[in-house]
């Protein structure tokens, strides 16, 4: 683990193995923490806080652009690391470690210009002003789909604003997130700046986002434990931002470019073998163009999304994560099927000696599927698409908000007027019109409903760090 600028093991001298999901071969091990660590993390990052605070941002600012070309230096090493703990092709773990390079430059410019304002009051001898000041140790809670990208979110604007950070990323995807951490660190971070200890939630999540000297907490994973999360955090009253599970609908209308659409749901539904937040995840067709539509996408399900070992070449699609994330997605399909929904591309796992030790699933798309079916009430994470036939475009939205999530969506059309109702009616935090579901830094991400709340990227994301203050001056 990395505690107050220094490699440490855990007190107990236990480790926990890292398995490649491919081929179940141990990738490598890393300690695993108890409380003792978790305590020692938040101490070092209290004691931190206030010269880090204090620091002027133009140099907070010369640290992390620093840190940003450290990071665009390991991009390759960090890319084998997580494709081998994490399974997702080679080319995509390059773009994914390349985002933390990208972030920290974002936040790194945003960091000496954040400002308050001056606010006139009644009495002339008087004058307002709001400051805004960093809120004090984060403990950063990152899940496995998106290791390094979900890591940057939440560091990038947190010490940007003079924050601290005890991270704790999955314990089944350390590796690439405890270099980066290292990384960065050597940039020139004060000691006790950024923290990472490991451990299962079990372990070492309840001591972490229950410390007294935690005051924000920044999470992103399951709704349930989402929840479990806020209960706790609710004792000492911290503050809190929740990037919770998603079911996206994507809206196809008669009008719309199929090619591009269909394109735009493969990417939105197979990319990292499906197990995104945010991704496509329920498709509603307009009835005149659904077996076009259908046609396309099975197509591309069955051709374009090669599955096998992440580092091998022309792979576009890895295993599932864990044997137990393949078969709860296999439940999900043989729930639809068993209610009348019928298959048009994958639904089986991919044959050979290749595939036989790792948790392989070939692109799945369903069409005919039912309304009370698991793949259309619950988060289906993995690559798994079912597809509705709708009638008009009231039908689709009220399809699409049926659902207890309301993280992204989009829709496919050429009609303004249709476009423009969708973004306004359809209840989730993002909304893409004839676009691949993509976030950006310059946009605020965040979702509705049991999606969450708060905001990561763009602006929005920094105030999530900092708190406003009023101070009242006097003439005295």
């Amino acid at each position: 683990m990395f505690i107050n600028g220094e490699l440490v093991d855990a007190k107990s001298g236990k480790t926990i193995e890292v398995r490649n999901p491919s081929n179940g071969t141990v990738v490598d091990s890393v300690p695993r923490g108890s409380v003792d660590e978790v305590n020692a993390a938040v101490e070092a990052a209290a004691k931190a806080f206030p010269a880090w605070a204090a620091m002027p941002p133009t140099k907070r600012a010369q640290i992390l652009h620093a840190a940003a070309e450290k990071m665009k230096a390991a991009v390759p090493e960090l890319a084998k690391l997580l494709s081998q703990e994490q399974g997702k092709p080679l080319a995509h773990a390059v773009l994914e470690a390349s985002r933390v390079q990208e972030n920290l430059e974002y936040y790194a410019g945003l960091a000496d210009k954040i400002r308050g304002d001056y606010v006139p009051l009644d009495d002339p001898a008087k004058f307002g002003l709001t400051i805004r000041r960093p809120i004090g140790v984060v403990a950063a809670i990152t899940p496995w789909n998106f290791p390094l990208t979900l890591m940057a979110n939440k560091i990038c604007p947190a010490l940007a604003t003079g924050c601290t950070v005890v991270l704790k990323p999955a314990s089944t995807t350390p590796l690439a997130t405890q270099r980066a951490v290292e990384i960065i660190n050597s940039a020139g971070l004060p000691p006790g700046v950024l923290n990472i200890v490991h451990g299962s939630g079990a372990e070492i999540g309840d001591a972490l986002v229950s410390h007294p000297k935690v005051n924000k907490i920044a999470f992103t994973g399951q709704t349930e434990t989402g929840k479990r999360i806020m209960k706790l955090a609710a004792d000492n009253v911290t503050r809190i931002t929740l990037e919770l599970g998603g079911s996206d609908p994507m809206i196809v209308c008669e009008d719309a470019d199929l090619r591009r659409a269909s394109a735009a749901t493969a990417i939105g539904r197979f990319f990292n073998a499906g197990q995104a937040c945010l991704a496509v995840k329920r498709v509603y067709v307009f009835a005149s163009v659904a077996e076009e539509f259908m046609t396309k996408i099975a197509d591309r399900a069955k051709k374009e999304w090669k599955v096998g070992d992440g580092l091998a070449e022309g792979v576009k699609m890895g295993p599932l994560h864990t044997e137990h994330q393949r078969a709860e997605v296999e439940a999900q399909v043989a729930d639809a099927v068993k209610k009348g929904a019928k298959i048009l591309a994958g639904g089986t796992r991919p044959q050979g000696d290749e595939y036989s030790k790792g948790w392989f699933m070939d692109a799945t798309v369903l069409s005919e599927v039912p309304d009370d079916s698991r793949m259309l009430t619950e988060e289906v994470f993995g690559p798994a698409l079912p597809i509705v036939i709708v009638n008009d475009l009231d039908e689709a939205i009220a399809k699409a908000n049926s659902s207890v999530y309301g993280l992204g969506s989009s829709i496919w059309t050429k009609d303004l007027a249709k476009a423009r109702k969708a973004v306004e009616q359809i209840q989730a935090g993002y909304t893409w019109v004839n676009d691949i579901q993509v976030a950006y830094d310059q946009l605020p991400f965040g979702g509705s409903k049991q999606s969450g709340f708060g905001k990561e990227h763009g602006l929005e994301a920094l105030d999530g760090y900092l708190e406003k203050k009023s101070v009242v001056l006097s003439a005295g």
